[in-house]
C-alpha cells in the first residue's frame, strides 16, 4: 500500500510540475519530497493505529476426549470418522455381559432380601420376631438397592453416546480393543460442532481501537482472493503471557514475562458469501484480519486495500 501511495503521490507531483511549469530546483524538489513523506507517513500512522491489522488469525474449535466410564472390550463401533452426528448418537459399545451378570446377581439378592424383610415384618407384627431383625433386613434391602442402581448405571454406560452435535476425528477404536476409563488414553476425539470461533491476535498498542461491535474483515490463506466481512464479538480480558498458577515458587521476571503478548479478539463472520466456503475450511485454518474502528474512518479504505492485496498474495507460494 505504501508503494501505491508513493507512486500516486509521485504521479500527482509530476502532473503539478508539468501543468504549472514549476522549475526543478533546490527548493521545489525537496519541498515535494518532504511533503510526500509527511503526507504518506501521516496516512499510514493513522491507518495503523485506528484500523488495526493482525497477520496472526485463526479458526479455533473445542475437542473433547471420549473416555469410557467403564472398562471392557469394545463390542461394536457405531460411527464413522469425520461424519456429523447428533447429540445422543451411539458412538461405540462395550461388552455388556459382565455388567449384565452383576445386575442379575444383585437383582436376585435383592429379591431374596426383600422376602426376608417382609417375613421379619410379619413376625414382628405377630410379636414373634425382633425389631432388630426388621432393621437388619431393611438395611440389607437398602444396601442391595443402592448397589443394583450402581450396577444398572454401569451397564447403561457400556453404550457411549455423543454429548452434543459434532463429529469424531482421528478415531482409533475398533471392535476387540480393550478400553479403560483413563483420561490419558481416550478412545476417541470428539469435535463440538458449535465450538468453532475465529480469533485474531492483535498488538496491545491497538487496545483502544478494539471494541465489540466494530466492523471487521477476515481473509484465509486457504481461500486466496476472498475477504469476508464480520464484526468484533468480544475482546478477551486476559493475555496468556500474564498467566500464573499456584505453585511452590515465587513469580519472577523471567523470559516469559518479557514477551508482550497479543490481545485475542473474537470475530464473528457475518458475510453471507462465507456459507459456501465454511465446510471447505478445515478447523484451525490460518488467516489474517483487520478491525475498522469509528475513528478516522476515511483512511479505512487503505486498510481494506492492503488486506485484499495480502489475500491475493496467497495465490503465490514457493513450495511444490
Amino acid at each position: 500500500m505504501d508503494l501505491i501511495l508513493i507512486l500516486t503521490y509521485t504521479a500527482v507531483c509530476i502532473a503539478i510540475f508539468k501543468i504549472f511549469k514549476i522549475p526543478l530546483n533546490k527548493w521545489s524538489v525537496p519541498t515535494a519530497v518532504l511533503g510526500g513523506i509527511v503526507l504518506i507517513g501521516t496516512l499510514i500512522f493513522l491507518m495503523n493505529y485506528n484500523h488495526p491489522y493482525s497477520e496472526v488469525s485463526r479458526e479455533y474449535f473445542v475437542s473433547t476426549p471420549v473416555v469410557p466410564a467403564v472398562r471392557g472390550q469394545v463390542a461394536s463401533v457405531n460411527v464413522e470418522a469425520n461424519t456429523p452426528v447428533k447429540a445422543g448418537h451411539l458412538l461405540f459399545t462395550i461388552d455388556p455381559v459382565p455388567y449384565q451378570n452383576k445386575v442379575d446377581s444383585l437383582a436376585a439378592q435383592l429379591k431374596s432380601a426383600t422376602s426376608d424383610y417382609q417375613r421379619a415384618v410379619q413376625l414382628k407384627k405377630k410379636k414373634i420376631g425382633k425389631q432388630r431383625d426388621v432393621d437388619v433386613t431393611l438395611a440389607t434391602v437398602n444396601d442391595l438397592t443402592a448397589k443394583l442402581a450402581d450396577a444398572e448405571y454401569d451397564l447403561a454406560r457400556t453404550e457411549v453416546r455423543a454429548a452434543s452435535d459434532g463429529f469424531v476425528s482421528q478415531m482409533m477404536v475398533y471392535p476387540g480393543l480393550y478400553v479403560v476409563p483413563m483420561p490419558l488414553r481416550p478412545a476417541m476425539v470428539f469435535v463440538q460442532e458449535k465450538s468453532f470461533i475465529y480469533v485474531g491476535w492483535y498488538r496491545q498498542n491497538s487496545i483502544l481501537r478494539l471494541q465489540p461491535g466494530y466492523e471487521a474483515e477476515m481473509a484465509f490463506d486457504a481461500l486466496p482472493g476472498k475477504v469476508f466481512s464480520g464484526e468484533v464479538v468480544q475482546v478477551l480480558p486476559v493475555i496468556a503471557e500474564g498467566e500464573v498458577q499456584a505453585n511452590g515458587t515465587l513469580v519472577n521476571l523471567g523470559l516469559g514475562s518479557l514477551r508482550p503478548g497479543r490481545v485475542p479478539v473474537q470475530i464473528k463472520i457475518t458475510d453471507p458469501d462465507f456459507a459456501q466456503y465454511a465446510d471447505q475450511i478445515p478447523g484451525g485454518s490460518y488467516g489474517q484480519s483487520a478491525v475498522y474502528s469509528d475513528h478516522f474512518s476515511h483512511v479505512a479504505i487503505m486498510r481494506r486495500i492492503i488486506l485484499r492485496m495480502s489475500s491475493w498474495m496467497s495465490y503465490i507460494f514457493p513450495f511444490h
